[in-house]
């Protein structure tokens, strides 16, 4: 026919081998639950590590709004004079929400020496998980203004 013999079988040991290669030419069932396997892990690690992220940047921008408005109410009551600061002390520790009732602040005063007093604020919020957070500004008031503190010996 078409050449010698021996032409004829290696082509057509060439075909029976492509042929073959065919047939198992598809994946595994093992290759392809592995596959999966790894694919479902990297999108929940993805899923995961997007809502570590998301809970650490509402908590970064919870502590600086509240921080501001601590700051806020601070500076308020550095320009009370003394009396109204003792009036207040007096009235006992007070409790008030700040931007709608997203922070619930707590405000006390204590007596360090006889013309020294510790102002304290404190503000708690619920995180978008749920969780409680606060957090503290601590200040001190003395009766001649920064002058005394610095000045005298605590």
């Amino acid at each position: 026919m078409f050449g010698p013999p021996l032409f004829r079988s290696s082509v057509r040991a060439a075909s029976d081998q492509v042929a073959r290669r065919g047939a198992r030419a598809g994946f595994t069932l093992t290759e392809v639950l592995v596959a999966s396997t790894v694919l479902v892990l990297g999108i929940v690690t993805a899923i995961t590590t997007l809502q570590r992220g998301f809970q650490s940047l509402d908590s970064a921008r919870n502590l600086t709004a509240a921080s501001q408005l601590m700051q806020s109410e601070m500076e308020r009551l550095r320009l009370k004079n003394w009396s109204q600061i003792e009036a207040m002390q007096a009235a006992g520790d007070a409790r008030y929400e700040l931007e709608g009732a997203r922070f619930v602040c707590t405000l006390s005063i204590r007596d360090l020496k006889a013309d020294m007093k510790e102002i304290v604020l404190n503000a708690d919020w619920r995180g978008y998980d749920g969780r409680p957070q606060n957090a503290r500004l601590i200040t001190r008031y003395g009766k001649s203004g920064l002058n005394d503190y610095f000045y005298t010996s605590h």
